[in-house]
């Protein structure tokens, strides 16, 4: 994620970049790679944290005493901005969520703000990942069910196409699959307008992440179903019950076991 971040960002934007392992960076073109978190603090007025759940903490020890008057963007999946602050102390924190399409410039990308950020980081925040699809701005009580629509929507997408022809699926996204996932969006908490344009930029980047790859749905439907994670649970309901209203249901109640606050 971090890499299709920096990879759509760089034409507009000085980057650098910081990976612990350097075979990931070798031939990097258009961005500076740092050497260590420190050059990289040094060097940034903006930190993307795009960093597995489980090397969380130990990168946030290892920023808290660097950033001074940093924005924090954190991509951290379920991890509030409450949490971050708890660890790093008074930073301006922003909490984003694209999802799968990043990689073909049109996630469905969910932006919430921490009680130190400004409205000025915000609008930087949304300005920077348009370059990436459309962004959606939230509270941070609507992110767990921003993470059961737009971050399993594609997974329950897959899960629905898998075994149809191609020249079937974009009318079946149009006719059948939009309009069940905002009414599933509905039932999650999302007004009508926000729900019908989360499953639309949902399922049409999905579509388009599909075209592009040239995989299949049954490959990218693995790519977006960790273990034990959102997606898997809402899958499990979606196969039980077949609904995808209790398919988010179910998502949105992993996100919430799963979120540390």
């Amino acid at each position: 994620m971090g890499q299709a971040i920096a990879e759509r960002i760089k034409n507009k934007y000085a980057v650098c970049v910081f990976e612990k392992d350097a075979a990931k960076t070798k031939g990097s073109s258009g961005v500076m790679v740092a050497s260590d978190t420190w050059q990289l603090l040094k060097q940034s007025q903006a930190i993307i944290l795009a960093v597995k759940p489980q090397d969380f903490e130990l990168v946030l020890a290892e920023i808290k005493d660097n950033l001074q008057d940093k924005l924090v963007i954190s991509i951290a999946a379920g991890i509030t901005t409450e949490y971050i602050q708890k660890i790093l102390g008074k930073v301006r924190v922003v909490r984003v969520m694209p999802n799968l399409a990043v990689k073909v410039g049109q996630s469905t990308t969910s932006v919430c703000k921490g009680a130190l950020a400004s409205n000025k980081d915000i609008k930087f925040v949304v300005r920077l990942f348009k370059y990436l699809g459309k962004v959606f701005i939230f509270p941070e009580a609507k992110m767990d069910a921003a993470t059961a629509i737009a971050g399993s929507g594609p997974g329950f997408w897959c899960d629905r196409v898998k075994d149809m022809p191609k020249d079937k699926w974009e009318n079946y996204s149009l006719e059948h699959f939009i309009p069940d996932l905002s009414f599933a969006a509905e039932e999650v908490g999302f007004n009508k307008e926000e729900a019908i344009s989360l499953a639309t930029s949902t399922t049409m980047g999905t579509l388009a992440m599909v075209r592009t790859s040239g995989e299949s749905p049954e490959a990218l439907k693995s790519k977006v179903t960790s273990k034990g994670g959102t997606t898997q649970a809402g899958l499990e309901a979606l196969h039980n019950t077949g609904s995808l209203i209790e398919a988010a249901k179910a998502a949105v109640l992993r996100s919430k076991e799963l979120s540390k606050k």
